[in-house]
């Protein structure tokens, strides 16, 4: 059986909709601590054992057998959390701790990273190598300071799990994000801003260099994220060899918010309108204008299914989901 944290999220709920439908396995323990009233949601049509809350997990562990992998996709992933003491909890402590669990009773440990580790992009966004990354935010240097510790335990030979990997998730959007409000995608905020006012807010480029709008990210749906981790997953279950690290996971190509809103109005079927505005105080100098994952390292490790383009991801989003009357997967 394998344990999902954060597993009520939208990206744990969509890997658990993954092992649902394509490989076949309902054999499935969520984990979470929801405080939003609808994200509940997310798990009505999900095939599971067992819901827990994140602090009954290491009592259950500890009183049962069979785990077959622990996917670790919980945390506090607001960007604008300003109690760091929060973070180092949630982000850091509560994730060593399942690292040493699964690395004391040998279960394939799989967790989420972020992009925001990245910082500025002044050191590229490449998963080769993380030693002289800057976050921007307290979120995005917590899950910096896991990814160092993960390595240092390998470099140092302390026990890790027999298989592992950490995934940095560029920005991701799709069905089961309605619970994040502010921190959700622009794709669902387009939806919903057009469809309210007619027209979709953007910030306007206050970097020189940058046009209104052009700010540049590697949008990935959940869709792929879910499949990257399943494949690692299934790879580990089948006995064969997995290649241990830390991944990127994006499409490789960035593309500009614009083109995101105007595909979301587009999917719609109407004629898109946006409005230019000034970016709010509290996001000024900690604001990614550049993301571009660097993709060959996931390819190198086996994974070599597509990844929806914008345009395939906004559409299916958007008609099989944000427009229909059940918006969930």
């Amino acid at each position: 059986m394998v344990v999902i944290t954060g597993g009520a999220g939208m990206i744990g709920s969509m890997i658990a909709w993954h092992l649902n439908t394509q490989c076949n396995q309902q054999d499935i323990v969520i984990v979470d601590d929801i405080t939003h009233e609808s994200q509940w949601q997310n798990l009505v049509h999900r095939q599971y054992n067992t819901y827990l809350d994140k602090e009954q997990l290491f009592d259950w562990l500890y009183d049962n057998e069979g785990v077959t992998a622990v996917i670790h996709m919980g945390a506090i992933s607001a960007t604008t959390e300003r109690d760091f003491n929060k973070l180092v909890d949630s982000n850091i402590h509560y994730s060593q701790d399942l690292w040493e669990w699964c690395a004391i009773n040998q279960v394939p440990f799989f967790y989420a990273s972020s992009a925001a580790t990245y910082g500025d992009g002044n050191q590229g966004y490449d998963d080769a190598s993380i030693e002289k990354l800057r976050p921007l935010n307290g979120y995005g240097y917590s899950k910096h300071f896991f990814d160092q510790w993960v390595l240092k335990q390998v470099a140092d030979n302390k026990p890790c799990p027999p298989s592992w990997a950490g995934f940095k998730f560029f920005n991701v959007y799709g069905p089961n994000e309605y619970h994040k409000e502010r921190m959700a995608s622009v794709a669902f905020h387009t939806f919903n801003q057009f469809s309210e006012t007619g027209t979709m807010k953007l910030f306007k480029g206050t970097k020189a260099g940058v046009e209104d709008g052009m700010q540049m990210r590697d949008f990935v749906y959940v869709k792929d994220a879910a499949a990257v981790l399943a494949h690692f997953y299934t790879t580990a279950l089948s006995g064969k060899p997995t290649a241990n690290g830390i991944y990127n996971i994006g499409t490789g190509e960035a593309r500009s918010f614009k083109d995101l809103a105007t595909n979301v109005m587009k999917s719609m079927g109407r004629e898109p309108d946006i409005t230019y505005i000034d970016m709010p105080q509290d996001l000024q100098g900690k604001y990614q204008y550049f993301t571009e994952a660097t993709m060959q390292k996931l390819r190198d490790a086996g994974y070599t299914k597509a990844f929806h383009s914008l345009e395939e991801g906004v559409k299916d989003y958007v008609q099989n989901y944000l427009l229909q009357e059940d918006q969930y997967c």
